[in-house]
Parts: structure tokens; sequence; C-alpha cells
């Protein structure tokens, strides 16, 4: 991988600095750290509809993803992934951003590739210590900022080095990526960002719950927009209330430019959330605020947008305007049939824009999810009503994901 070179020498002083001196581990032997390895597996087999207001035709999409890896054991506390990836397209009635079927509407699952998921080295000789050198999956917090997007069949990786350590009550998290490989597959013009990623990530308990610093410094070659210098804080806690659990979250983020960007960016983020739970049955409503002044907003390149703001997948992009999202969400456990554990979901936006008086629609979600040890089973289903800003999308999936 080409980008990797851009901070081998850094990752391999580290990993070689970090495996000086390290205890005795499981393997003692090349032989034995590959004889104790593990081999990871994994698969999922989805099946996406959208109808969408505007063309005349609605989407179907029938799309498989196979995971393959291997992790050695660790030798001088220090182990080896390696894991390819394989997407490929049953039905194929569907954009997927790079076959040209503009036809349909997107379901940005590009099919018929093979290439590499994860390629790193991992070492935990340093007590409390982990450092990971190259293609890795990162997940930050709750990946409002940073995530792997996990949804899409090609999940979002980075090309990095990055270093973690925790205590008891602190942690901290430290990367520099030199790339961003995104879900749009090898095949696609936008399917990797080159550049300077730096992500440094802090976070502790308090008496008030767990505060999380962050500062994300992104400066994208070819991608200006997304070039942003992100500072902000969460705090997040849950307590005891009688028979009730009680739950809250309050974030703050502010956002300019950064590298090549030569927008004036001067945006916020807000969040406020509150949520009780009783016999595992959980409530919360919220507003989340994405600032925009109706030239530039802030935004969240790198993060698993599919997770908020609606799973129509509406607002991937921040309106000029921004965007106010107030939500409603109910979440209810159905119990064990069989070998299934069942919990079922369903989640109410109203979107509105932070600049001006437009309205934006809204969005009902509902999902159902049952799950064994190895096996998840997925229905969900997206509403969104435009008003003013985009057009009506019905959005269905049914999945099966599958590891071992």
């Amino acid at each position: 991988m080409r980008a990797l070179s851009r901070i081998g020498f850094v990752g391999a002083a580290a990993l070689a600095g970090a495996g000086a001196g390290a205890p005795a581990t499981a393997a003692e032997t090349w032989g034995q750290a590959l004889a104790e390895g593990k081999v990871l597996v994994d698969l999922r087999a989805r099946f996406e509809s959208v109808e969408q207001d505007g063309f005349a035709s609605s989407a179907d999409a029938l799309t498989n993803r196979l995971r393959v890896g291997f992790q050695t054991a660790p030798l001088a506390g220090t182990a080896f992934l390696a894991e390819g990836v394989v997407v490929d397209d049953l039905v194929a009635d569907y954009n997927s951003t790079t076959n040209g079927q503009t036809q349909y509407p997107v379901v940005a699952d590009p099919a018929d590739f093979a290439t590499f998921n994860r390629l790193a080295v991992i070492n935990k000789s340093l007590e409390r210590t982990t450092l990971t050198f190259g293609r890795q999956r990162i997940v930050l917090d709750d990946a409002r900022f940073v995530g792997n997007v996990g949804w899409r069949q090609h999940e979002q990786t980075f090309d990095a080095l990055r270093a973690q350590w925790g205590g008891t009550k602190i942690k901290t998290d430290l990367t520099y990526a030199s790339q961003v490989n995104r879900v749009f597959g090898p095949d696609s013009p936008q399917g990797k960002w080159e550049g300077d990623v730096v992500l440094a990530n802090l976070g502790f308990t308090s008496p008030a719950g767990t505060v999380t610093l962050f500062d994300y410094y992104l400066d994208i070659d070819g991608a200006a927009a997304a070039s942003t210098h992100t500072v902000g804080v969460k705090l997040a806690a849950s307590k005891p209330l009688g028979k009730l659990t009680g739950s809250y979250a309050l974030a703050y983020a502010r956002q300019n430019e950064a590298g090549a960007n030569a927008a004036d960016v001067d945006a916020d983020y807000t969040l406020v959330e509150g949520g009780l739970s009783f016999a595992k049955v959980g409530v919360a409503l919220g507003r989340e605020l994405l600032g925009g002044d109706g030239v530039t907003a802030f935004a969240t390149p790198l993060a698993t947008l599919h997770a908020f703001q609606g799973w129509a997948d509406k607002f991937l992009a921040t309106p000029a305007t921004g965007i106010e999202d107030a939500y409603l969400r109910v979440s209810v456990p159905l119990g064990k049939r069989g070998r299934f554990t069942s919990t079922a979901a369903a989640v109410f936006h109203d979107y509105a824009a932070d600049f001006g008086s437009a309205r934006y629609g809204e969005e009902l979600d509902l999902q159902l999810v049952a799950r064994t040890e190895r096996m998840t089973l997925t229905a969900k289903f997206a509403d969104y009503r435009a008003a003013g800003l985009f057009t009506d999308t019905e959005k269905l999936w049914l999945s099966v994901d599958y590891a071992f």
C-alpha cells in the first residue's frame, strides 16, 4: 500500500521500540504464533430496496460480502493481522456509484471487487498500551465523528499509526493516518482519500459521567471541502433512579477550515439527549444541531453517517443552512425464542434548518433484530417525507450476518 510508506518509518520505529525488552508472551516461536493464531471469517447477505420520488424505477440490490483473515498469536508482544474482503451482487438494479446505472436511486454498495480490508501489525508489549500500524478499523466513541461505516458492505478503514493507552479512569487515543479507504471501493475515484489526518481523543470518568475531549484535524488532498479542524467535548452518563435508569448526553464542538480548504468555516455542533429505561425498555429524546450559515456548514466526513439523522441517509452531507434534528427513540426487548434473542426499535426525526426557517421534513425508522452468538438477522425500514428539501424516500433492508 503506497500510502503506508508515508508513515512507514515512524511506525517501524515505534513498534521496534515497543518490542525492545518486551516480557515473555504465549508464543515463543514463529511456528507457535501461527499455530495459536485465529482465523477471522464473517459474511453478510443483504437485500436493499429504495423507492425515491424523481426516479421511474426503484432500486433493488442483493449484495454479498465475505471477509476472511488471520491474526497471529502475539510474539514478543506483537501480532500480525491480514484480512481480505470480497463484495459481489446477485441483483444489480441499483446505482452503486460506480456501475453507471444512474436511472436508479443510489445504494452505496459497489460490487465485483476484492481487496485488503485490514493489514496491520499490533503491539501490546507496553503496559496498558496498544500500538497498531497499517490498514485498520478505527471507531472513536459512538462514531459520530470517526467510524468504520460498518453498515455498508465495504467498511471504511485507515492506513495509520495508532497509539491507545487505557488506565482505570482515563483513556487516550492518538492516530496519524495518511489514507482513508472509503466505502466506495477500489474502483471508485472517491474510493480513497490521501492526506494528513490527526485524531486525538481523551476520555476520563468524573462524578458527572464520562467526559471525552477530542481534536480532529483533516487535511485531505483533492477534497478541500472535507478538510476541517474540529475540537469538542462530550459528557455522557447513566444513573439509577429507583426502578428506572436515567441517561443523558451533552456535546459541543467547534469546526474551522483546514489545509487547502479556502472556505471560511466557523460552525458549531451541539447535542442534548435525555433518556429513561425500565425493564430494558428504553426511551430517549434528543436534539442534535450541525450549524450552517447558508454558505458553509459543520461537516463530519469520517463519521458512520448512517447511524445519525435518519437511516434514509438524506443528510450524509450537511446542507449549507445546517440541520437541526429533533428525535424520539424507543427500543423494546422482545425476549428469547429458540436460539434467537430479539429487539425492536423505532426512531422519529423532525428536521429543520439551523440558518433561516426552512423545514426539511420528517422521518420514521423501524428495526427488528434477532441474534444468536454468531448470527444476526435484521429487518429495517426508513420512510423520509420531504418538506422543501430532497424528495420522499422509502428504504427497506433484509440482511443476514454470520461470523465465526
